[in-house]
């Protein structure tokens, strides 16, 4: 059987745009991914998926406010209009949810809704249980004990620990209307046929596998002020960097992720409008500590790694369009705290620790890290790779090989255990991370989320790291969240479970017919407020 290429399905299906659809406004992008999210309602494809597939279609209780450039972005009310935290059991929280919001299929959202889409996620043997997506959802709200409708319009979930950064939890938990399963036979492979229908200020039209998915603008949407400016979106897969330029620069797209840099230039003076600012985002490779003999059970190893790695020679391949990181937070975070080590090229430093785990010319130190082509926060992650490789073999004398797989493939193996065998004896994984609040933290290196219940894939566990967590969530003062914040994220360098190498600038490049769009400090946009010309 012919494959037919990827390019010549993206090619294909921008053929379906002209006629009739000319005379609406249509914004085109293209994303890093190899493939389109999935679409029953919880994307996978990481948080592109999300960004494209999940929240402009199907929403959550909380939201993202992504209205600000000057400050991280926060939570605001979504499908619920209010929260709060029982006083006299705080893993007790009540959501009460908006009124008159329907599904775009005109059903309403609900209590019963909030607990048939909990059922998909948490109840393996409800009949509407998702495996994909629960794995996905238990993965990033892992501490959901169990839920209950109090009346239409109010919900109550408890929480299996004290955590006053439930709601950037449950942020993740998107709901789609049970009528879809209804409608495809209760069978969730067919559901995007249908199409799957959400609350959100876009509606999917057409799922067309391997090759695009089309949103139209939702009149409807509850949030009047927030109804989309431009009527339709396409959604195009376009992993190899050269061939979004290529899209964008022929007019094929309007809106490319990641461009490839040494292109940045170039595209400016045809002027193109490059978009960066800082976000929450860490660009890392993920040790894997746990395996059999792992050589990275020793701290100093961790931190000579941390030491061997020329970070400017990172952000110099990447055209300025990302900064160096000694931490999971970047360096001007005020919670990035003041810790005993500050990673910087030291490259005599590393050697030195090396030498004191017992690595050096006699001995050099070999690693083999799972990496991915593309796909969503990884920048460009071969040549930043390759780069890594010939940097800490000529700095300190370390071997290091790859296994390429897919993006998909990558982030299924950060919630594998130490020696699973789809891991392949892989010392590390480049997964790229948002760091955007305690919640994230918590899922990523508290001691309680080694896989499958969370994300802390190296199985990490430092004392001092989970008491500061504890003490941050069992708290709603705000000093203390932030002084505990600090103490964490000290042990997070001083102890580090991660080689830190660089924040994305979360670069894109836009034509001039694309405007309003702002770029929050956020792994997320609202692209209700793009238009185009």
């Amino acid at each position: 059987m012919t494959r037919v290429p990827r390019t010549a399905l993206f090619l294909a299906g921008l053929l379906t745009l002209a006629g009739p659809a000319e005379a609406e406004s249509v914004l085109r992008i293209a994303m890093t991914a190899t493939d389109i999210p999935t679409a029953t309602g919880l994307p996978n494809n990481g948080f592109e998926g999300m960004r494209f597939l999940g929240y402009p279609v199907f929403e959550a209780l909380t939201q993202w406010d992504l209205t600000s450039t000057d400050k991280p972005s926060g939570l605001k009310p979504a499908l619920a209009l209010r929260w709060e935290q029982d006083p006299a059991d705080p893993k007790v929280w009540t959501f009460h949810l908006r009124p008159n919001v329907l599904f775009h299929d005109g059903t309403p959202f609900d209590a019963d809704a909030v607990v048939w889409n909990f059922d998909r996620y948490f109840k393996n043997d409800s009949p509407q249980f998702e495996a994909q997506a629960a794995g996905i959802s238990r993965a990033r709200a892992p501490i959901v004990a169990s839920y209950r409708k109090v009346d239409a319009a109010t919900v109550q979930i408890t929480t299996t620990q004290v955590a006053s950064y439930f709601p950037y939890m449950a942020v993740y938990l998107l709901f789609t209307s049970p009528q879809s399963f209804e409608k495809a036979g209760r069978d969730w492979a067919k559901v995007p046929a249908l199409p799957a229908a959400g609350t959100g200020p876009f509606r999917i039209v057409k799922v067309s596998p391997r090759e695009s998915v089309d949103l139209a603008r939702n009149p409807d949407y509850w949030d009047a002020d927030r109804r989309a400016k431009v009527d339709r979106i396409r959604l195009m897969p376009i992993p190899e960097a050269n061939a979004r330029v290529a899209a964008l620069r022929s007019g094929q797209v309007d809106w490319i992720e990641v461009p490839a840099p040494d292109a940045i230039p170039s595209l400016k003076q045809a002027g193109f409008t490059i978009t960066t600012g800082s976000y929450p985002h860490i660009w890392p490779w993920i040790y894997n500590m746990g395996s059999t003999d792992s050589p990275l059970k020793d701290v100093r190893v961790r931190q000579a790694l941390n030491y061997c790695v020329d970070r400017e020679g990172i952000v110099a391949l990447l055209n300025g369009t990302a900064e160096p990181a000694s931490g999971w937070l970047g360096d001007k975070d005020p919670n990035f705290g003041k810790p005993k080590n500050r990673y910087v090229s030291d490259p005599a430093k590393g050697k030195a620790l090396l030498a004191e785990a017992g690595y050096g010319p006699n001995k050099p130190l070999a690693l083999k890290v799972m990496i991915s082509s593309s796909g969503s926060g990884q920048m460009l992650p071969m040549p930043m790779n390759e780069y890594l490789q010939e940097n800490l073999k000529q700095a300190c004398n370390v071997d290091v090989t790859f296994n390429v797989v897919e993006w998909q493939v990558l982030l299924n193996s950060s919630r594998a255990l130490p020696d699973a065998p789809s891991l392949q004896g892989s010392n590390a994984l480049n997964v790229s991370s948002p760091s955007s609040d305690a919640a994230v933290m918590e899922r990523y290196f508290s001691s309680s989320r080694f896989p499958p219940a969370g994300f802390n894939f190296p199985n990490w566990k430092d004392e001092a790291f989970d008491a500061a967590l504890k003490a941050l969530a069992t708290t709603t003062d705000q000093k203390v969240i932030d002084a505990q914040t600090q103490i964490a994220h000290e042990r997070l360098v001083d102890n580090p479970p991660w080689l830190y190498v660089v924040h994305d600038l979360n670069p894109r490049g836009m034509s001039k017919k694309v405007h309003g769009f702002v770029s929050p400090q956020s792994w997320f946009v609202d692209l209700t407020r793009v238009s185009v010309e």
